[in-house]
């Protein structure tokens, strides 16, 4: 696995931004670990979407133990009957996703493999192909499977709340003003926006 780490990105964010540099020194340390497979990833994701952690956790153990453990190949999955991926507890929206998903890979209509080539909005694009796959999901593979240092995913709730929190605003702020906002984080806004995150749990545990 690879990892979004370094000196650099804490000097810089700490330099630019002083509510966010205040931030990073409450939370302390920080690693994002990257990488993985990424049709797993990109499955995971679909499975999780407005889920919480404990139930989609759940759900992927049983959907694991369906293939005796081991996670399916792209071929597999597509062939696997609706009723037993309902069973492990996907909505039958989710079945069409993941299949939808699977059967792309596994006819060789979407290149996985080639993402990593490719500059961040022509992986979004890419992705945002495939039923189930928004722009969010896209982001968060970006981060989390490809490890790209400098995404801001302006449509996340939790970033959301931490900068309206954070800058003191009255209410959430819209896209263009996360934008502004963020225009000092280049070039590490995914690690910006792992601070972000962090600041909710930490100030949520304190208080």
């Amino acid at each position: 696995m690879m990892m979004i780490t370094g000196m650099d990105a804490i000097l810089h964010l700490s330099g630019v931004d002083e509510r966010l540099g205040s931030i990073i020194t409450a939370v302390g340390s920080y690693t994002i670990v990257t990488g993985g497979d990424p049709f797993q990833s990109l499955v995971r994701s679909i499975m999780y979407q407005q889920l919480a952690g404990s139930a989609a956790d759940a759900i992927h153990a049983r959907f694991l133990k369906l293939y005796s453990g081991r996670f399916p190949s792209p071929a597999r999955l597509a062939a696997t009957p609706d009723a037993q991926l309902r069973a492990v507890g996907l909505s039958g929206r989710k079945v069409e996703y993941v299949k939808g998903l699977a059967a792309g890979v596994a006819g060789g209509r979407l290149d996985l493999a080639s993402l990593a080539t490719m500059e961040d909005e022509q992986v979004i694009e890419q992705l945002t192909t495939v039923r189930g796959i928004g722009r969010w999901t896209a982001e968060m593979f970006l981060i989390f499977c490809l490890g790209r240092p400098d995404v801001l995913p302006v449509g996340d709730l939790g970033l959301q709340r931490a900068i309206q929190k954070a800058y003191c605003l009255h209410k959430p702020p819209t896209p263009e003003r996360m934008e502004k906002i963020a225009r000092p984080w280049r070039p590490y806004r995914s690690v910006a926006t792992w601070y972000m995150w962090k600041s909710l749990e930490k100030f949520r545990t304190i208080g």
